[in-house]
């Protein structure tokens, strides 16, 4: 029966593309910045590198990372020592939080450091090995811990009797020893691990460092990354090198969709033109346009501030010239014209344009979006380049009549599926209505959530969560990165919470999100975070058109004995109904598709396993039109 099946599938002449699975999570993390090694033996050396670990085996040259995905409890390690007696490795982190790693790569936690109350500061600023014990120096006096039993033996302050005196140095030696040949090791990653604003496009995701506002760090190095789904490609930095001025904060990357691998970048310090990763020009003050911020009382290029920009469907670079007194909105065209489109109405009453513009974005029916991130003159823009008008939303009023708390600036701006526009703000999340722009009305809905709960009471969306970024899925899902409570997926029809995935429940880096960008074939969602960059294979992807046996397919396909994990069926239209039937047409799951994307846990509809065979796709468009567009074998 097994071999029939695998027969069955083989001849179907159809091949279902490898996905990961979905509800699976990936860090995507740098090691550019090595800080300690440790010789483990004679074979494998570990990497402390950019606050990550990686082991190196001399022998077959293998190099193996640890993160939060594969083991690890936490994230952001400040220190790392080996004990050759127990045969493991101390990691602690920036928070006190310590695992220990084998040589096997199995983790041992021991969180009792981190989550207890002590007075004083647990910052370990030294780890001294002694036999099977690693004491550890922190601010308030000593820890020590047993390596071969995994726990916390002793701690000392200052003031206890058998306080430890004459513990052995911190042997750092294996740095100077082995430093030479760990420069030459590669992991592969993003140049650094503070990416604040990511883009998908062209089947690439795209990082670069800096957002200016006042959640976020400003005055960053700038680095641009971008991965294509197999290897990362880091863009030519230190370009101060070059331009003879300071090359940080670039909050912006997009590409050419005519010319892919042109890319411009911009921030604090002006754009940027990258050929394949390598600087090409750089456009400031005295070579184009672009004039400098109005609050600088000598032109600087320093601060030339171009925070966002976007490339519209022909291939034209559109941006905003922050803080100029002459200058609002550019437009360079496919053959490199520049054109000024200034307007009053993105003047502040000092004469200066909006200050802080971040988030641009073109939504469905061609209108510019943009956001003043500022807690001085919060705004939204917005330009319609067909028309050459431009609207500026300074006042936030929503439904009921209440002022809507933007204190603190508009972080971002998002388009949904219905073409809706969405605000995320330190008050919450709130609407833009279709129907509110296209009549040019400028009342805000805030969702309201009835509370279920025999009353007729309700509460707004998120309210009062500081929304950092927003990102819409293929099933109209919005995701929501904030500034400290991590990330919730809310419902295509805003009513519900699928989804709220922090540092506590999930692999989730950490709980402040300024980024969010979406792989529309896959559903894999990535978030950018102060401590690193991951992601979350969803169960939304794009929709298509027409389904067909060429473009719609499932996975794991055959599903093998043992797997008990989601089987994902994708390619299919928007809201399509998806029947799971049996060779004889018995019915033993349905339901609706979530954007292109149907899941079946492999049970019927009481839940039992389905037993082995072959199992037929059945659609139905929203419209009606029905067909069977592939199969599916089980193999028990």
């Amino acid at each position: 029966m097994v071999l029939a099946i695998l027969f069955t599938i083989h001849c179907s002449l159809f091949t279902s593309p490898v996905r990961a699975q979905i509800g699976t999570w990936h860090n995507y993390l740098a090691y550019s910045d090595i800080q300690q090694i440790k010789a483990a033996g004679s074979d494998n050396l570990y990497v402390l590198a950019s606050n990550g670990l990686y082991q190196y085996n001399k022998t077959d040259q293998s190099i193996h990372t640890y993160d939060k995905t594969n083991g690890l409890s936490d994230t952001y390690i400040t220190k790392i020592s080996w004990c050759p007696q127990a045969k493991r490795l101390i990691a602690v982190y920036e928070n006190s939080n310590i695992d220990l790693v084998d040589l096997k790569g199995n983790v041992t936690n021991i969180s009792d450091l981190y989550t207890k109350t002590i007075t004083g500061d647990k910052t370990v600023s030294s780890i001294r090995i002694d036999g099977v014990y690693a004491y550890l120096i922190c601010g308030f006096g000593i820890v020590k811990i047993n390596m071969q039993r995994a726990e916390i033996a002793e701690s000392y302050k200052p003031s206890h009797p058998d306080y430890p005196t004459s513990l052995p140095a911190e042997d750092n030696s294996d740095y100077d020893k082995y430093i030479d040949l760990v420069k030459t090791l590669k992991p592969d990653g993003p140049s650094t691990n503070c990416n604040r604003f990511i883009r998908f496009q062209n089947n690439t995701l795209f990082t670069c460092t800096g957002i200016i506002n006042g959640n976020f760090v400003p005055n960053l190095p700038a680095t641009i990354s971008s991965w294509d789904g197999n290897k990362w490609t880091n863009y030519q930095n230190r370009l101060d090198t070059i331009t003879g001025h300071e090359y940080k904060d670039i909050a912006s990357v997009d590409i050419n969709p005519n010319n892919p691998i042109q890319a411009f970048a911009a921030g604090r310090v002006g754009l940027y033109e990258f050929k394949n990763g390598k600087f090409i020009k750089e456009y400031n003050y005295d070579n184009s346009e672009l004039k400098t911020t109005a609050v600088i009382e000598q032109p600087s290029k320093d601060y030339t501030m171009v925070e966002s920009i976007v490339y519209d469907d022909n291939g034209h670079l559109w941006f905003f010239n922050s803080g100029s007194a002459t200058t609002s909105l550019f437009e360079i065209t496919k053959d490199g014209k520049w054109i000024n489109h200034h307007k009053k109405e993105f003047v502040m009453n000092d004469g200066r344009t909006y200050d802080n513009i971040v988030n641009n974005i073109f939504d469905g029916k061609g209108l510019l979006w943009a956001c003043n991130d500022r807690f001085i003159n919060p705004a939204i823009l917005c330009y319609n380049t067909n028309t050459d008008e431009a609207k500026v939303y300074t006042n936030f009023i929503n439904q009921d009549g209440t002022k809507i708390n933007v204190q603190g600036g508009i972080h971002c701006v998002a388009e949904d599926l219905e073409h809706n526009i969405w605000i995320g703000a330190i008050g919450g999340p709130f609407m833009l209505e279709r129907s509110e722009i296209e009549n040019n009305s400028s009342t805000f809905t805030q969702v309201k959530v009835p509370r279920n709960d025999g009353t007729n009471y309700a509460d707004y969306l998120l309210a009062n969560i500081d929304i950092t970024s927003i990102a819409i899925d293929g099933g109209n899902r919005k995701w929501f990165g904030t500034n400290g409570y991590g990330v919730y997926l809310i419902s295509a029809d805003n009513m519900t919470q699928i989804q709220h995935f922090t540092t506590d429940n999930s692999p989730l880096l950490s709980n402040t999100v300024p980024s969010i960008a979406i792989n529309p074939t896959t559903g894999e969602v990535y978030f950018a975070t102060d401590k690193g960059l991951c992601s979350y294979v969803s169960d939304a992807t794009k929709t298509n058109t027409e389904m067909t046996t060429d473009n719609v397919w499932a996975y794991p396909n055959p599903v093998e004995p043992g797997y008990n994990g989601p089987i994902t069926i994708t390619g299919l239209s928007l809201n399509a109904d998806v029947k799971i039937l049996t060779a004889n047409g018995a019915i033993v799951n349905e339901g609706r598709s979530n954007g292109g994307t149907y899941v079946w846990d492999g049970c019927d509809k009481k839940g039992r396993r389905v037993a082995s065979g072959i199992y037929m796709v059945a659609t139905a468009t929203s419209k009606g039109e029905k067909g069977t567009v592939c199969k599916i074998a089980i193999v028990n």
